[in-house]
């Protein structure tokens, strides 16, 4: 236990019993991360969808006929009036008119924010399986000790078997 940070517990020390708890624990957790990380893709992969989009207002499509999407598989004919300006949802119902340039820049920090939190969150998932599948080789180390002394008990101790 010397290489282990202060205030923690090695897994040497535990009970199969906990051991399990805390490999019980361990799943449940990288199951909530892995949900939010797949939640932060998907909502990278909207705003890179939305940098497309800004892409193709420009002054030479002024006046283009356009089908504008009401729900996913819902569209209205339109045209394209302004190039100069667009309505970007800023969040929670709220939008606002920003210059086209203005909300490329906008949703390119908040891509570059996705980008570091997804990083972030990879790292997390990665040490939590590290410690779910130390988990799961001290419970089969676990076991094998426990069989190991059941087989010597019941063939009268030490002595019995080659070791």
């Amino acid at each position: 236990m010397s290489g282990a940070p202060p205030g923690s517990v090695s897994l040497e020390d535990l009970t199969l019993e906990q051991i399990a708890g805390v490999r019980q624990q361990l799943e449940q957790e990288l199951k909530h991360l892995t949900q939010a990380f797949g939640e932060l893709k998907a909502a990278q992969s909207k705003f890179l969808a939305c940098m497309e989009s800004l892409d193709s207002i420009k002054p030479a499509n002024k006046d283009k006929k356009v089908l504008i999407p009401l729900t996913s598989s819902l569209y209205v004919p339109g045209k394209i009036q302004d190039t100069e300006n667009v309505i970007v949802d800023i969040g929670t119902g709220y939008f606002v008119e920003k210059p086209t340039k203005a909300a490329k820049t906008l949703y390119n920090t908040k891509i570059l924010a996705l980008k570091s939190n997804l990083a972030t969150l990879q790292q997390q998932i990665e040490k939590k399986q590290d410690n779910f599948n130390s988990c799961g080789e001290m419970m089969r180390v676990k076991v094998a000790q426990q069989q190991q002394l059941q087989s010597q008990g019941g063939a009268g101790g030490k002595s019995a078997g080659p070791e």
